[in-house]
């Protein structure tokens, strides 16, 4: 186990998360967003989710070919990401990353901010893709799960490494193979995410957390103690701490998990289960401890020095969001060109330097000092060998046993 206390935010974070809380949105991160719809769709019906709108759940089908790609004759690629997930100037209007690619490339950049949700969004194209039609957007930002889900249902391109060799050298080995995409044929990590044991050092008052058997384990947290609404997370997190592999789980093992989890619902160990809104009750010191996202945690040092994290000696859980080109966009080679251009070190820097999560690019450590040194020697941030080492996955699922898990994630959860 190791216990990190990263000092700040960079400048150019600190001002952004200045204007979300003037906006009064300090409350709702991206990653709130981002996790909070991963099980909901299941969870209340996974099933119909996906057949309700005659769209299997599972198993390759058409969704049409690959558009002819117009890159050449027509210079621009269109790019849909997640809200404050991209660098930005002081102004809160300019992109800095995505200008530097237009004057490199002469590809104007259409940048929109229009994914909140992953089931919300994929249930804005699902129709387009599986029609074989353009939905507008050469390039898309998704959580792993659902990024899974695309690939097999055969809705994305494959990639052309001619064109992504700066991705192709540069992707950490911490990314580079996920079962879901081996070799990373369709896809690139935007960013990482990391769950982490998080506490307050003021509400622990001497307590030594170490793991999740802490968290559920010492008397003197009980009623304080937080776990998240992300079946994946928490689950996988419970499966390290009880040594078993999250990338080869058996059924037996993870009903296990979720007996051992529903005893520290009963014996009100557990507080409550959360998406992002454990930042405001760990800030207050209402959870002493809890399971929390990476990036959380560096944002939440800010203001209060109190909050750190350990990172558990059985490991932690890593996720990522990703780059894909759906079938039928119209500029498949601007938008790989668009992949490479953020696995130069430079960019990826530049990029890492405001959003604060993992950095999926190797080499980019000493690009990120000149910006920021406390942030390039963050290990939420630019991880080191421990961090890496501890780093485990959690396996893709079946559609069946994705419904099964997260039915009784939720039944655990009262969602």
């Amino acid at each position: 186990m190791e216990q990190y206390e990263p000092d700040r935010l960079s400048p150019a974070r600190a001002a952004a998360l200045r204007r979300s809380l003037t906006n009064g949105r300090a409350a709702l991160t991206r990653r709130s967003l981002l996790r909070a719809s991963a099980g909901g769709a299941l969870a209340t019906g996974g099933a119909l989710a996906l057949g309700g709108c005659g769209i299997p759940p599972a198993g390759r089908t058409g969704g049409g070919t690959a558009a002819e790609d117009r890159s050449e004759e027509e210079r621009t690629v269109t790019f849909s990401n997640w809200t404050e997930y991209m660098d930005v100037d002081d102004s809160g209007r300019r992109h800095p990353t995505l200008e530097a690619f237009t004057r490199r490339t002469g590809v104007k950049v259409t940048y929109n901010e229009d994914i909140n949700d992953n089931s919300e969004f994929f249930g804005r194209i699902q129709a387009q893709l599986a029609a074989g039609q353009d939905t507008g957007r050469d390039l898309i930002v998704l959580t792993d799960w659902l990024a899974a889900r695309l690939i097999r249902l055969g809705w994305v391109q494959k990639l052309d490494p001619a064109n992504l060799p700066h991705a192709f050298a540069n992707l950490s080995a911490q990314f580079r193979s996920p079962d879901w995409d081996p070799g990373r044929a369709y896809s690139y990590p935007w960013q990482g995410i990391s769950t982490v044991v998080a506490y307050n050092r003021e509400a622990l008052d001497g307590i030594e957390v170490r793991s999740v058997s802490d968290l559920l384990d010492n008397p003197r947290l009980k009623g304080r103690v937080g776990f998240l609404t992300e079946m994946r997370d928490t689950m996988g997190m419970m499966l390290l701490d009880m040594g078993k592999d999250p990338s080869r789980f058996s059924a037996d093992d993870y009903d296990a998990a979720v007996a051992r989890l529903q005893k520290g619902v009963d014996r009100g160990q557990i507080r409550r289960f959360t998406g992002n809104d454990y930042t405001s009750d760990l800030t207050r010191g209402d959870l002493a401890a809890c399971l929390a996202w990476a990036g959380d945690i560096v944002q939440l040092r800010a203001d209060n020095p109190d909050v750190g994290f350990v990172i558990p000696e059985s490991g932690y859980i890593t996720s990522s969001d990703n780059l894909l080109i759906p079938n039928r966009a119209r500029h498949k080679t601007n938008a790989e060109r668009l992949i490479d251009h953020y696995y130069e070190p430079r960019q990826a820097a530049e990029l890492a330097a405001f959003i604060n999560f993992v950095c999926p690019v190797d080499g980019v450590k000493d690009e990120l000092a000149r910006i920021d040194e406390d942030a390039a020697e963050n290990p939420l941030i630019i991880p080191d060998r421990a961090m890496q080492a501890g780093s485990h996955s959690f396996r893709s699922l079946g559609a069946k046993e994705e419904t099964a898990c997260e039915e009784k994630f939720a039944k655990l959860t009262g969602a």
